[in-house]
């Protein structure tokens, strides 16, 4: 079948930066960007208490064979997992960064700030950014566009009503997203007047940021429709491998992988400072990924900190929330001449297939 009009997805770039990526000039000449994110998800899951049909199982102590339990009763067992990540992990894994002085950004349920607005506000007041994971924590391929549409906008005032000087979410990444949502979370950005805040993370394909044209192109001047920024997220470095096979099984393999990748990138950072360094070594991007349910148990825990304590004492390391490094690379790399030319058609992104590297 072939894809609707303006289909932001209809053409997939599998060449991107290819091995000529652009050297990102991180602040202080970093080496590398570490971007650590930690999913509040806790009240936005699947529940019969937020009318669903059965209990959600995953990145719960079921491990990785949990199977989502059906009505007509509630699991308590698994309602009492999801709670352990809001009354106690996710206080540790901030008290950590607070110790050392660093920031993360959250992808923030909707749902679970309504319920716990504090969170919010402890993350913003710690310096920490809060960005938005939708307003539940489900599958939105295949929900009807007008509820999504619903789902997007409660979820942003949501958050602009939890936030202390009163922001809306800078960065999306609803994860099981559908279709529909790059557009859609395009269209309300601009609806609400704040485009020109919003980076999108619903993409893994990448250790650098990049442009793509606008999901919702419009040749009317008096609409705006820039280009829409994308700061790749990631499956791989991310604690919720604790509940899939195979994945790890404790703390020290978690940080083993956490500094293995590092190392690598730390590695071709520095060699973009030799004498003769190939084209592909440049600085990147590293996203830490982590859940206050799975990675605030103590036991999982220990391996977090061990990173943070590893990477504190190296030289040459950039630790930003996505915001910061959604505003660097505006500055530093401003989407190209054809990124804003396809941004400004209503044809098909096709047309512009290889504009999404926005070099």
């Amino acid at each position: 079948m072939s894809a609707p009009q303006n289909d932001p997805h209809a053409a997939r770039d599998l060449i991107g930066y290819g091995d000529k990526p652009p050297h990102p000039h991180w602040p202080n000449n970093a080496k590398i960007c570490l971007s650590f994110v930690l999913n509040v998800e806790e009240g936005g899951e699947h529940t019969l208490l937020n009318g669903d049909d059965h209990s959600e199982a995953f990145l719960t102590e079921g491990g990785a064979t949990a199977a989502p339990r059906p009505g007509p009763d509630r699991h308590l067992g698994y309602e009492s997992a999801y709670a352990y990540g809001s009354r106690c992990g996710f206080w540790r894994i901030l008290d950590l960064f607070k110790r050392y002085h660093l920031h993360f950004t959250s992808w923030s349920i909707g749902r679970a700030i309504e319920l716990n607005p504090a969170a919010a506000r402890a993350m913003e007041e710690a310096g920490c950014e809060v960005g938005s994971h939708s307003y539940r924590w489900i599958d939105y391929n295949g929900m009807d566009p007008a509820e999504e549409k619903e789902h997007i906008s409660k979820t942003m005032d949501i958050i602009k009503a939890a936030s202390p000087s009163g922001q809306y979410p800078r960065g999306w990444y609803t994860g099981r997203m559908s279709m529909n949502t790059r557009k859609l979370v395009y269209e309300i950005y601009r609806d609400k007047g704040v485009l020109d805040i919003l980076y999108d993370s619903d993409s893994y394909e990448d250790d650098l940021p990049y442009w793509v044209p606008s999901p919702s192109p419009s040749s009317d001047p008096s609409i705006p429709s820039p280009p829409l920024l994308v700061v790749p997220y990631c499956y791989e470095s991310n604690d919720m491998k604790y509940a899939q096979a195979p994945g790890f099984t404790n703390s020290t393999q978690f940080f083993d992988y956490l500094r293995d990748a590092f190392d690598v990138l730390y590695a071709e950072g520095e060699r973009s400072t030799s004498s003769s360094p190939s084209s592909f070594d440049v600085p990147k991007m590293l996203t830490i990924a982590m859940h206050s349910r799975v990675l605030g148990r103590p036991g999982r825990f220990a391996g977090l900190e061990r990173f943070v304590e590893y990477i504190s004492k190296k030289e040459g390391v950039w630790v930003a929330t996505r915001e910061e490094i959604a505003a660097h690379w505006r500055k530093a790399h401003p989407p190209s001449q054809a990124v804003i030319e396809a941004s400004r058609k209503t044809a098909s992104v096709e047309a512009c297939p290889a504009a999404a590297a926005g070099q």
